[in-house]
Protein backbone atom coordinates (compact mmCIF):
# COMPACT_ATOMS: atom_id res chain seq x y z
CA UNK A 1 0.00 0.00 0.00
CA UNK A 2 1.27 3.47 -0.89
CA UNK A 3 1.60 5.93 2.00
CA UNK A 4 -0.44 8.81 0.58
CA UNK A 5 1.00 11.64 2.67
CA UNK A 6 4.53 10.50 1.93
CA UNK A 7 4.19 11.06 -1.83
CA UNK A 8 1.37 13.54 -2.46
CA UNK A 9 1.77 17.29 -2.02
CA UNK A 10 -0.69 20.07 -2.76
CA UNK A 11 0.13 19.91 -6.48
CA UNK A 12 0.35 16.15 -6.94
CA UNK A 13 3.05 13.59 -6.39
CA UNK A 14 6.32 15.15 -5.29
CA UNK A 15 9.81 13.71 -5.39
CA UNK A 16 12.86 13.13 -7.50
CA UNK A 17 12.41 10.93 -10.57
CA UNK A 18 14.20 7.60 -10.25
CA UNK A 19 14.56 8.40 -6.55
CA UNK A 20 11.27 8.76 -4.73
CA UNK A 21 9.26 8.55 -7.94
CA UNK A 22 10.16 5.23 -9.50
CA UNK A 23 8.55 3.52 -12.48
CA UNK A 24 7.10 1.00 -10.02
CA UNK A 25 5.44 3.77 -7.99
CA UNK A 26 4.02 5.40 -11.13
CA UNK A 27 2.71 2.00 -12.24
CA UNK A 28 0.94 1.50 -8.89
CA UNK A 29 -0.53 5.01 -9.03
CA UNK A 30 -1.79 4.28 -12.56
CA UNK A 31 -3.38 1.05 -11.39
CA UNK A 32 -5.05 2.67 -8.39
CA UNK A 33 -6.31 5.64 -10.40
CA UNK A 34 -7.42 3.33 -13.20
CA UNK A 35 -9.61 1.36 -10.81
CA UNK A 36 -11.25 4.59 -9.63
CA UNK A 37 -11.66 5.93 -13.18
CA UNK A 38 -13.56 2.81 -14.27
CA UNK A 39 -16.67 4.16 -12.53
CA UNK A 40 -18.84 7.22 -13.07
CA UNK A 41 -20.08 9.24 -16.03
CA UNK A 42 -16.63 9.77 -17.54
CA UNK A 43 -15.27 6.28 -16.98
CA UNK A 44 -12.29 5.07 -18.94
CA UNK A 45 -11.11 8.62 -19.67
CA UNK A 46 -7.86 10.05 -18.44
CA UNK A 47 -5.52 12.84 -19.52
CA UNK A 48 -1.84 12.75 -18.61
CA UNK A 49 -0.18 16.15 -18.51
CA UNK A 50 3.58 16.45 -18.26
CA UNK A 51 6.45 18.74 -19.02
CA UNK A 52 9.25 17.91 -21.44
CA UNK A 53 11.88 16.77 -18.95
CA UNK A 54 13.20 13.31 -19.79
CA UNK A 55 11.76 11.88 -16.57
CA UNK A 56 8.25 12.84 -17.72
CA UNK A 57 8.38 10.21 -20.45
CA UNK A 58 9.36 7.50 -17.96
CA UNK A 59 6.53 8.47 -15.62
CA UNK A 60 4.02 8.75 -18.48
CA UNK A 61 4.77 5.25 -19.81
CA UNK A 62 4.59 3.73 -16.33
CA UNK A 63 1.22 5.42 -15.71
CA UNK A 64 -0.08 4.15 -19.05
CA UNK A 65 1.08 0.63 -18.15
CA UNK A 66 -0.78 0.91 -14.84
CA UNK A 67 -3.97 2.15 -16.51
CA UNK A 68 -3.97 -0.53 -19.17
CA UNK A 69 -3.16 -3.31 -16.70
CA UNK A 70 -6.50 -2.66 -14.96
CA UNK A 71 -8.53 -2.37 -18.15
CA UNK A 72 -8.43 1.31 -18.98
Amino acid sequence: MIAVRKYFGTDGIRGRANGTITPELALKVGQAAGLVFQRGDHRHRVVIGKDTRLSGYMIETALIAGFTSVGM
